[in-house]
């Protein structure tokens, strides 16, 4: 792929917002699993290789087991391993990043209601909206995959 900009460079305050949404992030009361599963599945909607590389290698380091996230592009095939709150996490993740399909259903927000109280789903969220906008720089720039 050709060499693009480094917004990181060239425009640092807009970077420093983007990395003040992770400090939010890094302090809300949603945990680690799902912040990652999150991440991992909007970045594989999004085709995002600089960011699934760096969120699958983040939850496996964080304990999260490989078949779960191989399995994660079909999870509604293998519901066995992931819970229910998993599962509406996903599928508000996959609503909210393909937005132009339908948005965030109000099935999926009722449900989502029933493990999680409103602060929570505003956490997550803002998770999905960070994730999508850090794949849309990734795959903009060209962001090159890390060994």
């Amino acid at each position: 792929m050709e060499k693009r900009i480094n917004i990181q460079t060239l425009e640092p305050q807009a970077y420093k917002a983007m990395l003040g949404l992770e400090g939010y992030l890094s302090k809300v009361a949603i945990s680690k699993t799902l912040k990652e599963l999150i991440k991992i599945r909007s970045s594989q909607l999004n085709n995002c290789a600089y960011c699934i590389n760096m969120h699958t290698k983040d939850a496996l380091a964080h304990g999260e087991t490989q078949q779960r996230i191989f399995l994660l592009s079909a999870w509604r095939e293998a519901p066995d391993l992931y819970t229910p709150q998993e599962q509406v996490t996903l599928e508000l993740t996959e609503e909210v990043t393909l937005i132009h399909r339908q948005g965030l259903r109000t099935e999926t927000y009722q449900k989502a209601l029933k493990y999680f109280s409103e602060n929570e789903i505003a956490q997550l969220l803002m998770a999905v909206v960070t994730i999508n906008s850090w794949n849309r720089i990734a795959v903009s720039t060209h962001l090159p995959v890390e060994g």
